[in-house]
């Protein structure tokens, strides 16, 4: 059946306030709500449901740890499930599916791990460190941090120890902050400087912001392990307890996401694969992934929103763009000496060229000018450079670099100069319109 919203609207108020009565009672590691299933059938009834850990026969329960058949007239439902980190030792390894591989580029859905452990789960996705603006990776806290002990500043791993990654040639990161909270399991990792990186998931494509999870979503994953895999939001409702060992102990992370696998396929996700991002079909963020069932009939995942805000980051980060050095304006170079010139002959385009700058854009050679009118053939005697000429982008009187100044400044080539300050102004206008609207 279709996930319900307004039923599920209706029954959170009582979830939220008993869950923590159930979460007391022996071997109940969850509590959601989600449809009734009886004698392995849905029954089309939106309940509370209860998972424990291993289902026993309700005359072996003792009355006080009884989960009742309903509660303020919302039917229960006891379902067996064993949830579980999907990090740390245990991995599958060696299977043929996993992704155990060195990237030189470094995007999400790729095994990560820190050099202090023997160990490796996914970088979900690139994110921006809202304190810093430092490009970083988004995990769990218990893939990049694992235990108490850990403290900023070390080293990561692509891919991590346990996927053979090497300390010595491996390091991407640094680890800058993990989360253990009511709603998150994250952790971010500095990247180095020198990392090429791609903002998007292996598989999947570039990373289109986020958005809330909604029951009955379609959405997919990329994982270390199970890699390129899709499913279904079944709540946004699940609240589940699990052992994070190490110093860290039980955890208790509510109003997370719950994810099935497609139809047809086994699961979602497996050992490994915490750390990934839980994308819907327009590859937008919903979630962190960081735990699911043993038996892969169900994935937890952090809302985006919280991961986000918790660990003071942000999705798609900018590339830094250094800005572009600015190429001087077409530079006229004067001679320096006497420009002979042939009686009887025609110029037909001035003495031009650009001078040499640092540019970080295509190089643009200097158009080939036409002058407003031919001049007429100078005298032998003549200078090629007028009283006052651009030179270098700034006006500059050639005379002081010991030319003589004429004596008639209204010469013969009065006209021919006319022409020639005219075609460049038009050249120097054209390229700055070209500047402006980004064609060059």
């Amino acid at each position: 059946m279709e996930h319900d919203a307004v039923a599920a609207a209706r029954i959170r108020p009582t979830k939220e306030q008993v869950e923590d009565e159930l979460l007391a009672l022996d071997g109940v590691v969850g509590v959601d709500i989600g449809e009734k299933i009886s004698d392995g059938k849905p029954t089309g009834e939106m309940s509370i449901v209860v998972y424990v850990e291993k289902k026993v026969a309700p005359s072996k329960v003792a009355r006080s740890q009884k989960v009742p058949a309903e509660l303020d007239g919302i039917p229960t439902d006891v379902q067996e499930l064993v949830i579980e980190l999907q990090g740390g030792p245990g991995l599958y390894a060696g299977d043929p599916l996993s992704d155990t591989s060195k990237h030189t580029t470094i995007r999400g859905g790729i095994s990560i791990g820190p050099s202090r452990h023997q160990n490796a789960g996914t970088a979900g996705a690139l994110v921006r460190d809202t304190t810093t603006g430092a490009v970083s990776l988004l995990t769990n806290f218990h893939v990049a941090c694992v235990d108490t002990s850990w403290t900023a500043g070390e080293t990561v791993l692509q891919p991590g120890r346990f996927d053979s990654g090497n300390p010595a040639v491996d390091q991407v990161g640094t680890l800058t902050r993990g989360v253990i909270s009511e709603q998150v399991d994250g952790a971010v990792v500095r990247l180095d400087g020198d990392e090429v990186w791609a903002d998007e998931v292996v598989d999947i494509g570039g990373v289109v912001g986020s958005t809330p999870a909604v029951a009955g979503m379609a959405v997919q994953k990329r994982g270390r392990t199970t890699e390129h895999t899709h499913g279904e939001v079944v709540s946004v409702d699940a609240t589940v307890t699990l052992d994070y060992g190490d110093g860290v102990g039980m955890r208790t992370l509510r109003r997370q996401v719950s994810i099935r696998p497609a139809a047809g396929t086994a699961r979602f996700s497996d050992r490994g694969d915490s750390g990934s991002v839980v994308m819907n079909a327009g590859r937008q963020v919903v979630g962190l992934l960081f735990a699911g069932a043993r038996d892969g009939s169900l994935t937890f995942a952090n809302p985006i929103a919280s991961v986000l805000s918790e660990l003071q980051v942000t999705l798609n980060p900018p590339r830094l763009v250094v800005p572009p050095t600015l190429r001087s304006r077409i530079t006229v170079l004067c001679p320096t000496r006497t420009e002979p010139w042939c009686p009887g002959t025609r110029l037909t385009r001035p003495f031009v060229s650009c001078p040499p700058v640092l540019r970080s854009r295509p190089y643009i050679d200097c158009p080939p000018l036409r002058l407003t009118r031919i001049p007429q053939c100078l005298p032998p005697d003549s200078r090629i450079c007028p009283t006052l000429s651009r030179v270098c982008g700034g006006w500059q009187r050639p005379y002081e670099q010991g030319w003589e100044e004429p004596v008639d400044e209204q010469s013969d080539d009065a006209s021919w100069w006319a022409g020639y300050h005219a075609a460049l102004d038009q050249v120097a206008q054209e390229l700055d319109e070209a500047e402006q609207d980004g064609s060059v």
